[in-house]
């Protein structure tokens, strides 16, 4: 079955995940927040591969990409501009935005043509950030374990730090900037955590890469 056929599928229970485990979701916006206070106000710039919106209507991104339709549907509701596109392909010109937010890595069928994509439609300077489980950490070792019984995570792979480190500066990024969260079990997680600098701690890692 297609990625988007299974978030198709199951809309429901993937907009539950973010009311069962809402203090790790706003954890993760939280870490996220911050590397936007640093961009200049007034930019432009989409997130890809964004579900539902719950990462979009907090971070105040009004378009983005989005393949499968449920999905979509549930993101117009939020606000927010769909294009219909993947990652690997992404139907815009050249030097458009000022950022490009992923925050769904480990469903991309080619991680590399994404981070390339990123980098052609953001202007010089512009900033790719990054939201992702850390295939090293518990979180994601704990969905790996239960792979096979998981709707989403039968299609998901997860990638380590320093795979992606290695992969956005072979793309033409630069001055990465890390920050962390999710610290212990994903059921354990009961209030607001804030974000540390640097990966090795957190399940949930974020990073801003600058295009050359």
């Amino acid at each position: 079955m297609e990625t988007t056929e299974i978030f198709d599928k199951h809309v429901k229970k993937y907009e539950k995940w973010f009311d069962d485990h809402r203090m790790a979701y706003q954890s993760e916006v939280l870490a996220l927040k911050e590397h936007f206070s640093e961009l200049p106000e007034n930019i432009r710039g989409i997130e890809v591969g964004l579900g539902t919106g719950r990462f979009s209507e907090p971070l105040g991104i009004k378009e983005g990409i989005e393949p499968s339709v449920e999905m979509a549907e549930k993101a117009i509701k939020r606000g927010i501009e769909i294009m219909k596109g993947t990652a690997e392909r992404l139907p815009y010109s050249a030097l458009q935005f000022d950022f490009v937010l992923f925050v769904t890595i480990c469903y991309f069928k080619n991680v590399k043509k994404a981070f390339q994509e990123a980098h052609r439609v953001l202007k010089p300077k512009g900033s790719v950030i990054i939201g992702f489980l850390d295939s090293e950490q518990s979180v994601a070792k704990s969905y790996m374990e239960k792979k096979q019984k998981s709707n989403f995570y039968k299609e998901a792979r997860f990638y380590s730090v320093n795979h992606v480190k290695n992969l956005l500066e072979k793309t033409g990024f630069e001055k990465l900037v890390f920050s962390q969260t999710l610290f212990g079990e994903l059921d354990d997680i009961n209030e607001i955590q804030r974000p540390k600098p640097g990966f090795g701690e957190g399940s949930f890692v974020v990073v801003k890469a600058t295009k050359k």
